[in-house]
């Protein structure tokens, strides 16, 4: 049984909570023996319908933001596709990760085998691009394979687009998997993980959202706190105090590149 979840924003237009890793959004065809979600959750927690505007991966934590109206959801579901939401994310990954870049790497489209069976088979490549810029090393002096011990990066994210799984495949393009990702991660650094950290999660942390509000026409700059389960990580990598603002942290790094 989830607890209540925990509300970063609201107003009398729109609703953002913290999603905790493991909930999934809404309901769907492939999670039809699921009891929890989000969607579902906030309805019964506020007494109210409520409009899913954009997705989170169910392992992926951070801000999840709902309309209260129909008519806000069309909105705010237009400045997404318009691309006028920035992102900021932070992951922590394998290897050491140094500097800033933009990969501008396009990706195929995943498609499910029953639920997208008369879809398109042959699509080309979409175009996905993702400014990162490392924020912290550290070394876990424990020895893993032939190496003396696990070397990790905390790294922050600002997605340009918005594809599929995006910035688990970029990073995993990059040689450096989010740990906890067991479809695009490393599956030996995942088990060393869950030995030496104990239990897993993805390292995945949806930290900001900020859009102009489409009815106070205000900037809107949502926080979400890193929740436990990835703070005690951190802190045993001396990662303490973590800012939660890639967006500002990844921007700078880039732009002066």
């Amino acid at each position: 049984m989830f607890e209540p979840l925990e509300i970063i924003y609201q107003d009398q237009y729109m609703v953002a909570i913290n999603k905790p890793a493991g909930l999934l959004v809404h309901k769907s065809y492939l999670a039809r023996k699921e009891k929890y979600f989000a969607m579902q959750l906030l309805r019964d927690q506020l007494g109210q319908y409520v409009y899913p505007i954009h997705r989170l991966d169910r392992p992926t934590s951070g801000v999840l933001l709902f309309a209260l109206s129909s008519e806000v959801a069309r909105q705010l579901s237009e400045l997404f596709s318009e691309r006028r939401v920035v992102k900021g994310y932070l992951a922590m990954v394998r290897g050491y990760l140094e500097g800033s870049d933009r990969l501008d790497y396009p990706l195929k489209e995943i498609l499910d085998k029953i639920v997208d069976k008369k879809a398109q088979q042959d699509k080309e490549a979409q175009d996905a691009v993702t400014d990162w810029a490392n924020v912290a090393l550290s070394e876990y002096p424990e020895p893993i394979g032939k190496y003396p011990a696990a070397r990790y990066s905390l790294v922050a994210l600002k997605p340009q687009t918005g594809r599929k799984h995006q910035l688990r495949r970029h990073l995993a393009h990059l040689r450096h998997p989010i740990i906890g990702d067991t479809t695009h991660g490393d599956g030996k650094q995942n088990k060393y993980f869950k030995q030496h950290f104990g239990d897993m999660r993805l390292m995945l942390h949806a930290a900001q959202l900020q859009f102009v509000h489409p009815i106070t026409q205000q900037c809107i700059k949502i926080v979400a706190p890193l929740g436990t389960d990835f703070t005690q990580t951190c802190d045993k990598l001396g990662w303490q105090d973590i800012e939660l603002n890639p967006i500002e942290y990844v921007s700078g790094r880039v732009d002066a590149e």
